[in-house]
């Protein structure tokens, strides 16, 4: 996937926005004002910290080289994804879908149950 794949992919999930708060060079996807993704261009290479469970972090960063700990993030929380040919568009796409599952899981439940009706 390429950048602006990436972009409209995030913005497809119910009430995700785009927000600018670091600068123009860093995108922040967040739902309901809570942070689920993060991207920016480095050296030509998108990369997208995501939010995901600690064992299931910690497997992905064993697993492979294109994913390691979040960058300025929670180590254990967080991982960064440098978009490359290791990384399928399909798995890319299931990472997304996890940090924004991760980050609703955590809402009230009022705004829980608004977002599952849209989905």
């Amino acid at each position: 996937m390429n950048k602006q794949e990436i972009v409209d992919f995030m913005l497809t999930l119910p009430e995700s926005e785009l927000d600018y708060p670091f600068g123009a060079d860093v995108m922040v996807f967040k739902v309901l004002g809570k942070m689920f993704a993060l991207l920016s261009v480095n050296d030509g290479v998108v990369d997208i910290n995501l939010k995901g469970a600690p064992a299931d972090n910690e497997a992905l960063t064993s697993m492979f080289t294109a994913i390691r700990p979040g960058y300025h993030m929670n180590k254990k929380h967080w991982v960064t994804v440098s978009v490359t040919e290791e990384i399928e568009d399909g798995m890319l796409k299931g990472l997304i879908d996890r940090s924004y599952e991760l980050v609703v899981s955590k809402m009230k439940k009022a705004d829980r149950e608004r977002l599952a009706i849209q989905r």
